[in-house]
């Protein structure tokens, strides 16, 4: 009986778990994959992996253990070959104050610029300044120094500001 009981509550953190990580899990999956069905499916393993491992999961760091789980299943899918970066119309509401042609077109970019990327600089530059993770956070849930994560932002970043005033040069 102490079994079940424990194996319910366990059931009922981890639901509670999923109603509060999920939505930030998709941005983040979104923001690596450009893509809102690769995003869901990425989640969706992440879920999977993360219930599988639930009883050894500290509760203090949940949310990390499952943001690694979630950038070490978009390598697994990137390593097997069925890479896709495309821009889904999946967006959340519009900022306030802006109008929803400029938040597609402003996330769009953003998901284009990203895709552009090598994959490291990609997920370093998502987990340091979208999920707003500290460089220590983000190399421990990569499995790099805090170093590469310093050399990955520093060059994603560089990319993207040239990428960014070229896409300005040509609008």
């Amino acid at each position: 009986m102490t079994l079940r009981r424990n194996r319910r509550a366990d059931d009922e953190r981890f639901a509670e778990f999923v109603d509060i990580a999920s939505p930030g899990l998709l941005h983040t999956a979104w923001l690596l994959t450009g893509n809102h069905h690769a995003s869901v499916e990425l989640v969706q393993a992440t879920l999977v992996k993360t219930y599988m491992a639930w009883s050894r999961v500290d509760p203090g760091k949940s949310v990390a253990y499952a943001r690694r789980v979630l950038v070490n299943q978009a390598h697994d899918t990137w390593r097997r070959g069925s890479r896709e970066i495309g821009v889904d119309s999946f967006f959340d509401k519009a900022e306030p104050g802006t109008s929803a042609t400029d938040s597609v077109e402003s996330r769009d970019l953003i998901v284009r610029l990203l895709a552009g990327l090598p994959t490291r600089q990609r997920e370093v530059v998502v987990l340091r300044h979208y999920c707003g993770l500290p460089e220590k956070e983000v190399a421990a849930t990569l499995g790099i120094s805090e170093g590469a994560v310093k050399s990955h932002l520093s060059r994603g970043m560089a990319a993207l500001r040239t990428t960014l005033v070229m896409e300005k040069e040509h609008s």
